[in-house]
């Protein structure tokens, strides 16, 4: 399958046509970006590590009964992906007060929350990406009932039922994440996007090291080392 002409480019990755109007090619992109794109840099290799990290994660919740746009991994940088339409909504699932909701809310750094928080948030750049409700989502035209609202709490909460157990077992703790639903051609509800450290908060469960963008966020360093162990652990056995 052979890339055809740029259908659109994000912060993280490209979207090419294909020969089938029915896949996409994405391109895993080595930038990094943080605070809407007001920082920026780029880590050579990030973009391949986030593609096998997000394919092996994928990959796991389809196992589970989670359906996902993944087609196939083609190379290091690049996937085959299924077209469909993207829920202008960022959904979170937080497990530790951190980041946003700590400024918010006042709560404290790393407390565990009482079970997991979801939050909508409307995927649009010019406007910050700013946090909404279930109101908000039905004004916007952004879904169209309450009930595709709920699908898509309980599939953010599933998602985090079962990476937060995998994760738990490689001494992780999935501290909270961000994922992305899209429909198909058939009106199924996919998940899209990726499941990366550039999407998700990670911290050794014994030392509480971070080991996602975090990293870049806070000038820390040594980003692609964290990625690159967050990707040993996901494979070990």
């Amino acid at each position: 399958m052979e890339k055809h002409a740029l259908l659109y480019e994000g912060k993280g990755k490209r979207l090419y046509k294909t020969s089938d109007e029915q896949l996409l090619i994405a391109e895993f992109k080595d930038d990094l970006t943080a605070f809407n794109a007001e920082k920026r840099g780029s880590e050579a290799g990030k973009g391949a590590l986030n593609n096998k990290i997000s394919t092996q994660l994928f990959r796991i919740l389809e196992e589970k009964g989670i359906a996902t746009h993944l087609v196939k991994t083609l190379d290091d940088t690049h996937q085959l992906v299924k077209v469909c339409r993207i829920i202008p909504i960022e959904v979170v699932v937080r497990n530790v007060a951190t980041g946003s909701l700590v400024k918010r809310l006042g709560l404290n750094e790393g407390a565990e929350l009482p079970f997991p928080l979801v939050e909508f948030y409307y995927k649009d750049d010019a406007l910050g990406d700013p946090l909404i409700n279930d109101e908000h989502c039905l004004v916007l035209g952004l879904v169209k009932s309450e009930s595709d609202l709920e699908e898509l709490r309980r599939l953010g909460r599933e998602i985090n039922r079962i990476l937060k157990s995998f994760f738990a077992g490689r001494n992780l703790t999935l501290v909270d994440f961000k994922v992305e639903f899209g429909i198909d051609k058939d009106g199924t509800i996919l998940l899209a996007d990726e499941i990366s450290p550039d999407s998700c908060r990670f911290w050794d469960t014994a030392t509480k090291e971070k080991l996602d963008k975090d990293r870049f966020r806070q000038g820390l360093g040594d980003v692609k080392v964290a990625y690159e162990e967050v990707l040993k652990r996901i494979l070990a056995q």
